[in-house]
């Protein structure tokens, strides 16, 4: 069993940036590739951003391209999403995902674990 914690969400102007965090327990988290997913409300849950297992190779969704980056710290078992010119269509609640030996583009139902999620808000 693995268990996600996403923390860093919370409420930020057009243009700001904000950095999400999520960190495991309960295996060694080198081993998974994760994903970030977001779910704003009446939508449905989208890709954002994917990191590989093997190797720091990176998926990004067109969405976010250019201003969202995925990156991980093995050593602290924790991913990192940073988010930089922000808008506000980017509000939503932000889901870390894990994979054992997966790679940077997986669907949703291809994960086996998931946080609770991080609200992310972004005013006008």
């Amino acid at each position: 069993q693995v268990q996600l914690v996403e923390s860093g969400g919370g409420l930020v102007q057009a243009g700001g940036s904000l950095r999400l965090s999520c960190t495991a327990s309960g295996r060694t988290f080198s081993n998974y590739a994760v994903g970030w997913f977001r779910q704003a409300p009446g939508k449905e849950r989208e890709f954002v951003v994917g990191i590989s297992w093997r190797d720091p190779s990176t998926g990004v969704a067109d969405s976010v391209k250019g201003r969202f980056t995925i990156s991980r710290d093995n050593a602290e078992n924790t991913v990192f999403l940073q988010m930089n010119s922000l808008k506000p269509e980017d509000t939503a609640v932000y889901y870390c995902a894990a994979k054992y030996h997966g790679s940077r583009w997986l669907s949703a139902n291809e994960y086996d674990y998931w946080g609770q999620g991080t609200q992310v808000t972004v005013s006008a």
